[in-house]
């Protein structure tokens, strides 16, 4: 099952270190199959714990006035640091949050278990985006990729590489003998409220 806060600051090391390393490349190409740009896609990477920690303390409600975004102008060095802070503070939000408290997501009211498993995928599937984007792909800890496939898209079995798989249930890769997942979704809820049955859309 996923370990909440840990790992968040898990999923962030792995991106960040391999964003790190091609820091001084260019971030305006395309990532084929989107409609993104490596910065671009980094950016909405950040975005998207920066938003989770806020959500999970707003109420299952979708009745918050807050609205950010991360910029793309201000370079690689500052989008990296942007998910940086995004994930501390995400991570921050998840590990004092009461075991009950919901917040609001399209996807169903989230309790920080699901919250913490988003920002998780937010943020190992886009910046395998912006590796495609650079000729490369990101290689996360196996065991981490399966703990965010089995919060979030726990219908679907993680073999034969629980990474590719959650690549696979996020759209992103096709598997042999696997249909599309184009339009995927999320289990997001307490996994208690599952009712054994794949959301609408898969």
């Amino acid at each position: 099952m996923i370990n909440d806060a840990e790992d968040v600051l898990a999923a962030a090391a792995i991106c960040l270190d391999l964003l790190d390393s091609v820091r001084d490349t260019d971030w305006s190409v395309p990532v084929p199959g989107l409609d993104f740009t490596v910065a671009s896609v980094v950016a909405h990477a950040a975005n998207g714990p920066m938003w989770y920690a806020f959500d999970l303390w707003s109420g299952p409600g979708d009745d918050s006035a807050l609205d950010f975004k991360v910029r793309t102008d201000l370079g690689n060095a500052a989008l990296i640091a942007s998910m940086r802070s995004a994930a501390q503070v995400c991570a921050a939000s998840i590990a004092f949050a009461p075991v009950d408290l919901r917040g609001y997501h399209p996807a169903g009211a989230a309790d920080r278990t699901g919250f913490a498993a988003m920002a998780c995928d937010e943020m190992l599937v886009h910046t395998d985006d912006a590796a495609r984007g650079l000729g490369l792909r990101l290689e996360p800890d196996r065991d981490l990729a399966g703990r965010v496939l089995a919060r979030l898209f726990t219908w679907h079995r993680p073999d034969p590489d629980p990474w590719q798989t959650l690549l696979w249930a996020n759209g992103r890769i096709d598997l042999p003998g696997r249909p599309s997942q184009a339009n995927w979704r999320w289990h997001c809820a307490p996994l208690s409220e599952w009712d054994g049955r794949p959301p609408r859309g898969n």
